[in-house]
């Protein structure tokens, strides 16, 4: 399957889960070591083509296919550029995550086995304004240690060297997010691990080690 047909079928995926809706949010896959291949700009990530999709040079910018691309080059090029493991990202604006986002809650990775494991670097940037610069360049620094950033008033995104991975990451990150805001609600404290424990399973655990669990 080629990138386009799985950045298809992820859009799918994400829209089927409730984790993207309407034309909200972009994603994106390396192509090669200098260039991407990104969402247009107003697709809709559950009604994806394959003209829907554009090949981004990640150095200069410049753009080939029948679409403008996501106003988000710079946030998704600034990834790439920084992080050499990242071969898919996902942009999206989740109800749980992005009400996190738009308040000013912190979510805790020590809440289960899989937030321990795809949550356990988690960045905050400030809000900038889609597009832009600054917020290129606020995930560019958020990046460097974490593949899970909240970006304020805005939404999420994350990234990973495989697709099957980047839509766990988002589907952790939005089921912890909606496991903080119920506990409040409900009044039903969460347990949260040592941060001692955490570690040890972050380093010793055999999860996800040869694909055993």
């Amino acid at each position: 399957m080629n990138l386009i047909s799985k950045l298809i079928d992820t859009g799918n995926y994400l829209q089927q889960r409730r984790l993207a809706w309407g034309n909200s949010g972009n994603m994106s896959a390396r192509y090669s070591e200098d260039s991407m291949i990104m969402t247009g700009s107003g697709t809709n990530m559950g009604d994806l083509t394959e003209d829907d999709f554009v090949r981004v040079n990640i150095d200069s910018q410049k753009w080939e296919g029948t679409k403008w691309p996501s106003k988000e080059i710079p946030m998704h090029r600034s990834i790439y550029l920084s992080r050499s493991d990242a071969n898919v990202i996902i942009h999206a604006s989740p109800f749980w995550s992005t009400l996190i986002a738009c308040s000013e809650q912190k979510i805790d990775s020590k809440l289960f086995i899989e937030s321990m494991y795809y949550l356990q670097a988690i960045s905050y940037v400030d809000y900038f304004h889609p597009g832009s610069t600054e917020l290129g360049k606020g995930v560019a620094r958020a990046g460097e240690e974490a593949n899970v950033i909240f970006l304020k008033n805005h939404g999420v995104i994350v990234f990973d060297d495989s697709f099957e991975e980047a839509k766990m990451r988002i589907e952790t990150l939005e089921l912890a997010c909606k496991m903080v805001v119920l506990s409040k609600a409900s009044s039903i404290p969460l347990s949260v691990l040592s941060e001692e424990t955490a570690q040890d399973f972050v380093e010793n655990s055999v999860y996800k080690r040869g694909g055993k669990k």
